[in-house]
């Protein structure tokens, strides 16, 4: 049972994997963005290459828990990839992700360069790994 955890940004996506057992999340690779069709086929040979059963989205709300703009965006985005994989799509609570990864990363005292080229891959990650603690604890 592999799943893949999806961090949407502007410019790029962070790609985090499941092993096969579901209980661990590992960042793959960092998509860069082109044109959705070119963004969603990159992920669409993720899902083959992996055999791919489910797809953990990073759905950004504000604080207070409203949907932005950025929100709408992955939610649109979502609707497209169901389309293109046929895969069931869940929508992940991605606040304070990218926070949580920078803090990583400074602890692992990398610096800005490599910081700035893996911030979406360890944002991916803890969404994934987020979603498969929680599959974990509702067994």
């Amino acid at each position: 049972m592999r799943i893949l955890g999806l961090d949407m940004g502007s410019k790029t996506i962070g790609v985090a994997l499941s092993d096969p057992l579901g209980w661990t999340a590992q960042g793959i690779t960092t998509i860069r963005r082109t044109k959705k069709e070119q963004d969603l086929e990159e992920i669409h040979k993720i899902c083959n290459e992996y055999g791919v059963e489910t797809i953990v989205v990073g759905l950004p709300k504000n604080m207070n828990g409203t949907i932005g703009e950025a929100g709408e965006k992955a939610l649109e985005f979502s609707e497209l990839l169901k389309e293109k994989t046929g895969l069931p799509i869940e929508m992940w609570d991605e606040r304070l992700t990218t926070v949580a990864a920078h803090r990583a990363m400074l602890e692992a005292d990398l610096s800005r360069n490599k910081r700035k080229k893996i911030v979406d891959k360890i944002a991916a990650t803890y969404i994934l790994q987020g979603y498969l603690d929680k599959l974990r604890l509702s067994k």
